[in-house]
């Protein structure tokens, strides 16, 4: 079991809450969690691609929510199957998958083909958020530290 003592970064950072938070959550996985196996790939720079086997679900018996930033993806077999197995390899239990997404990141699409469950992801960054260059000494300046008149001034109170 890895402990990491995060105090030090407390003190430097703020609003990183959050992330502390799911560093401390990763050293404790619950087994029923890698159930089904998935993987997840970057396809671009703002894009990106959760891949779930999901072997022997329809896609009615799937059912996917995304709540701020939550991706939750949840299996649930809908009939009985009153087949007589000599051997079953193919789970078929029920599942439910928690995906924690960044900031700014939506579903864009999913689709089930072949028993693999895909969904897309893209990370759109309101423009309001997005870095802006900001232009230095573009408006008024001042001649001193005072604000005392200058030269020009003088000059233009004496005519």
């Amino acid at each position: 079991m890895r402990n990491y003592d995060v105090a030090p970064l407390y003190r430097s950072t703020v609003g990183f809450d959050r992330l502390f938070d799911l560093l401390a959550q990763a050293d404790r996985v619950d087994p029923t969690t890698t159930w089904p196996p998935y993987n997840i790939e970057k396809v671009a720079d703002d894009q990106y691609r959760i891949t779930m086997a999901v072997a022997g679900f329809a896609p009615d018996e799937i059912e996917m929510t995304q709540h701020n930033n939550a991706l939750l993806v949840s299996g649930q077999r809908k009939g009985a199957d009153e087949r007589q197995y000599l051997h079953r390899g193919l789970a078929g239990r029920s599942f439910r998958q928690t995906f924690n997404l960044a900031d700014h990141v939506k579903v864009t699409g999913a689709d089930l083909a072949n028993g693999l469950l895909t969904v897309d992801l893209q990370r759109e960054v309101p423009e309001a958020l997005k870095p802006r260059r900001i232009a230095i000494g573009g408006g008024h300046s001042t001649s001193g530290q005072d604000n005392a008149p200058t030269q020009v001034e003088h000059q233009a109170q004496a005519a």
